[in-house]
């Protein structure tokens, strides 16, 4: 497929994708390739899709091979049905997901940057697949455990849908399905620092994707996970001190929760090896408020793996 969009200074960017899917473990996962070059997989937050790659897969798909994949749960990617112990939407599930689409691809060694859920199923595929991840980039998170176990009220009160959609008792369902429009544009409103606006086209695709059948459930079972399984094995990982080895590059939003809460570099540094990073002036969704920023950042940090071979 093509996609066209505005990029900076109001020109048109003419992005070709090819749709792709694979199946692993008998869910289907969505996606698109386009460019050429080393192989980059993009993963997204919530509640969103793989749209929310294409200004910045505009940029790298000049130098490399981007994948956009919609998360088991999202986007046009299969729901199931959650499982009660959690394990259907397990970051390590999730991460299977992904292991298998790049590998139906071709690629058995790759980069992978994440935003959100995404950069939390990214940091769960190179804990277990080390193997397969060269470089791994994190955009406006710290690890889940470490989340987790620095509640405050600040956070409590930033991140309230962590524990909102937790809950494992359907309310979180029943609420949001009532109006979920209303809840799909809370997750946005306020979270601009004065940079691009979302794409009313991307926004469309997230509000289609979102009403689509089983993905209110899907995505309140990815926090429920979160907040059970996916504690338990990132837990058992460090009190193993399992550390990721490839170089990882952590990006977050200036004027966002997780810039002004954390030393975000020094956080990654007790679950990587080697972590670096930087701020971006933006808020949460960094990646579609200041694209030119990011894929500049991210160019810089892929391109170092070809110098490296």
């Amino acid at each position: 497929m093509t996609t066209e969009f505005a990029s900076k200074g109001g020109r048109t960017v003419v992005l070709q994708l090819t749709p792709v899917r694979s199946e692993h473990a008998g869910v289907r996962i969505s996606g698109c390739v386009g460019g050429s070059g080393a192989p980059v997989l993009l993963l997204h937050g919530y509640p969103q899709t793989s749209r929310m790659w294409h200004p910045v897969a505009e940029r790298l798909a000049e130098h490399h091979t981007v994948v956009l994949a919609d998360l088991r749960g999202y986007g046009d990617s299969d729901k199931p049905a959650p499982a009660p112990d959690g394990s259907t939407y397990a970051k390590r599930a999730m991460a299977r997901d992904q292991h298998a689409l790049m590998h139906s691809l071709g690629f058995d060694r790759f980069a992978v940057v994440g935003h959100d859920r995404g950069a939390r199923v990214a940091h769960r595929l190179a804990l277990d697949a080390p193997e397969a991840v060269d470089r791994l980039a994190v955009l406006d998170i710290v690890p889940t455990l470490h989340m987790f176990d620095h509640v405050d009220r600040a956070m409590a009160s930033t991140y309230f849908h962590w524990f909102f959609l937790a809950l494992r008792n359907g309310l979180p369902e029943s609420l949001i399905s009532a109006d979920p429009r209303t809840w799909l544009r809370s997750r946005f409103t306020g979270r601009n620092a004065g940079g691009r606006p979302i794409d009313p086209e991307a926004y469309a695709e997230y509000e289609r994707c979102f009403l689509s059948p089983g993905a209110i459930e899907a995505s309140t079972a990815d926090y429920q996970s979160a907040a059970t399984v996916d504690l338990e094995h990132d837990r058992a990982d460090h009190l193993a001190d399992r550390r990721l080895a490839m170089p990882l590059l952590a990006l977050w939003g200036a004027h966002g929760y997780v810039g002004a809460n954390f030393d975000v570099v020094d956080v990654w540094r007790t679950y990587a090896e080697h972590a670096r990073g930087t701020e971006i002036s933006a808020d949460h969704y960094l990646a579609e408020e200041a694209p030119e920023r990011v894929a500049e950042e991210l160019l810089a940090f892929l391109a170092e793996r070809e110098d490296a071979a």
